[in-house]
Formats: structure tokens, sequence, C-alpha cells
């Protein structure tokens, strides 16, 4: 009766941790493989054969479609550079510089992959319509109230993801280098 009794006690622990330990990696994106740039962090492999499970279940949950590796790569940041979180109600600047592409976008998504509701429904820039600085680089003003230049409002929601898509580039191909180019900056300028 004893061991029967600490058998199914130690079955429901182990059960309770795998099922835990699996909810909290599909619910949170933690995923195997992913590249770190800053703020920034991309799994070059979730558009190719090579994905982990983990990161097909998410897929499977949330209904994305990946970027395919030969196409290019996404890149998420759900905090500055300082990893202050995203807050709807805070202005933070993107400004910089991206990774050599053909072609890139970058995003605002609420947390659950939505785009972010807004009154003149602005949700992203694209590497042909980026108001630029005379050297090449950019900023972008994330923010709940109008700003003059590049801006992305955020409609004041509690949470926001950034996604930067760079499309027809040697980044994430050879994954795991930075040498490729650099990253935009994420910095909080005000929080009301």
């Amino acid at each position: 009766m004893r061991l029967l009794l600490g058998s199914l006690i130690t079955f429901l622990v182990a059960a309770a941790v795998g099922l835990g330990a699996t909810w909290l990696t599909l619910t949170r994106g933690v995923a195997f493989g992913s590249l770190n740039i800053g703020a920034w962090t991309a799994w070059p492999k979730r558009g190719s054969v090579d994905i982990d499970p983990y990161a097909r279940a998410n897929i499977a949950r949330t209904g994305e479609l990946p970027t395919g590796l030969g196409d290019g790569i996404a890149f998420y940041a759900r905090s500055d550079d300082a990893r202050h979180g995203f807050d709807g109600r805070c202005t933070f600047i993107v400004s910089g510089m991206t990774p050599a592409a053909r072609y890139w976008t970058i995003t605002l998504y609420d947390p659950e992959g939505k785009l972010v509701a807004n009154a003149i429904d602005r949700h992203s820039f694209t590497s042909d319509e980026i108001v630029r600085d005379g050297d090449g680089s950019f900023a972008i003003t994330v923010a709940p109230l109008a700003r003059p230049g590049n801006w992305l409002p955020t409609g004041g929601v509690d949470k926001f993801v950034l996604v930067l898509r760079l499309y027809d580039t040697p980044i994430g191909v050879s994954t795991g280098t930075t040498k490729e180019g650099p990253m935009p900056a994420i910095t909080r300028k005000t929080c009301s």
C-alpha cells in the first residue's frame, strides 16, 4: 500500500512539473536555439524543418505563420535595451540601423499577436516608407500621443510587442553571430 501511494504521489508530482514546464514554455515564447541581439530575440529555425517541438507547439497554439528560413527572419522585442517592459502609456524610441536586408518591416502587436488598435490605423513601418536621417539611420517614436516624424501609436495599451522582420538577409542563416550588422536600439524616454 505504501509503495502504491508513493508511486502515485511521484507520478502526480512529475506530471505537474512536466505539464507546468511545457505550459510556461508555450505561453512565454521560450524556445530553443534563440538568437539574441540587444533587446531583440529571434528563433532562426522556426521557419525550417529543424524546428524544435516546443516552437512547433507554440505555432500550432497561436496560429502564427513563421517567416521561412530562406525568406528572412523575425526578431521580437518585449522590452527596451534596459529591460523595461513595454508599456503603451510610455514613449519609446527605436533608432539606428538594421542589418543588411533587401526589405524590412517593424510592426506593433499586443501580447496575443494581434495588431494594436489605434485611431489612425498605423501599425507598422517598412524600409521603403520610413523617414531617414542623412546617414541612413532612422528613429521611430512608439508612443500613445502623436509625435512628429516616424510615429507608431500604441493606443495606450498595457503591453505590446515589436516585431522586426528582415527579408532576404544573411542574419540568422549563419545563426549565432551579430557580425551581419547592427540592430536598432530601443530606449524609453518618458512614462506617464
